[in-house]
């Protein structure tokens, strides 16, 4: 099993309400920019900052048996159902891990991805709409949460989004994924401007190329706080050989306070024998044994009641 990198190209704008002339737009909004660095304490794009999981690039991935292009929320949980699939079948998977609209746009430009997983259900549907992927093949495989997460060793914990952005005791940098092309980084905005403190909070905001990357922003001391996935901080929970940079103290934020973080995937495989060995996948991770590591990792499907830890 390989983890790659695809590469940077110009994303798809975050999607509004699907609709055929709506969806129409957004393939023609490839020109907006992906970095949206204002602010960065380290002067870098999140380009720009050297990233220590970069491998392949995605037409090297083609090699292996299956590619999976996935949101880089997926990681942790996608790496673990990898290495059952290997296990169980034999076949070998690379997964290209990146933001939601970058993964699409590239999906749509004819990157040799056999399954596209998404961290939001209108990305998937933008694919689709482009005559890319099967349509029988979609399903809703997760709803993602989103978390205030500091550093352990920090000096200071934030519990709520008025504490985090207040002006005189708030986190300064606070990291969150750019809005633009990474749905976690919509939903964090969505739940600061909900909570009324989006306004106070911009000023001092920087942003993560992606989940990943904003989750990294924090945990390296770069931001203070960063608001990023849950599946990224149980996964540091999980993790016990995890430097202590990587371990952290996180709240969970209201569902109520964005729009639901609806996970699609699809199979976007055109080679019968590739498919086949999508659809090997997609089966793996709606199946019971998918569903409990999918759960391990904060992914709940729409319904599920989180855990009382969570909430804690």
């Amino acid at each position: 099993m390989r983890h790659l990198l695809g590469p940077r190209t110009q994303p798809l704008a975050a999607p509004p309400a699907r609709s055929t002339a709506l969806l129409v737009a957004l393939l023609a909004a490839s020109v907006l920019l992906t970095g949206c660095a204002a602010g960065n304490p380290t002067g870098e794009s999140p380009g720009d900052r050297e990233d220590p999981e970069e491998g392949a690039s995605l037409d090297e991935a083609a090699d292996t048996d299956l590619v999976v292009g996935a949101a880089a929320d997926l990681r942790p949980a996608f790496e673990d159902l990898g290495e059952q699939l290997t296990a169980q079948t034999g076949i070998d998977v690379a997964f290209v891990f990146g933001s939601s609209g970058q993964l699409a746009q590239q999906a749509i430009e004819g990157a040799p991805v056999d399954v596209y997983a998404s961290a939001n259900v209108d990305y998937v549907e933008a694919v689709l709409d482009s005559g890319r992927g099967d349509p029988d093949s979609q399903q809703t495989y997760a709803q993602g949460r989103i978390v205030i997460w500091t550093r352990a060793e920090a000096d200071q914990h934030w519990t709520d989004l008025h504490e985090l952005a207040d002006a005189e005791a708030g986190a300064e940098p606070l990291a969150i994924a750019n809005p633009e092309h990474a749905p976690y980084g919509r939903a964090a905005q969505e739940a600061l401007a909900s909570t009324g403190v989006w306004d106070e909070a911009q000023p001092r905001l920087v942003y993560g190329e992606n989940i990943a990357d904003t989750h990294r922003l924090a945990a390296s001391g770069n931001a203070d706080a960063a608001i990023t996935a849950l599946s990224l901080a149980l996964a540091a929970d999980l993790d016990a050989s995890a430097a202590a940079s990587e371990a952290g103290a996180w709240t969970l934020i209201d569902a109520e306070a964005h729009e639901p973080l609806q996970q699609d995937l699809v199979v976007t495989a055109e080679d019968p024998a590739r498919a086949e060995r999508a659809e090997a996948f997609v089966d793996l991770v709606g199946s019971d044994e998918g569903r409990a590591t999918m759960r391990d990792y904060g992914f709940l499907l729409p319904g599920e009641d989180p855990p009382p830890a969570w909430e804690e």
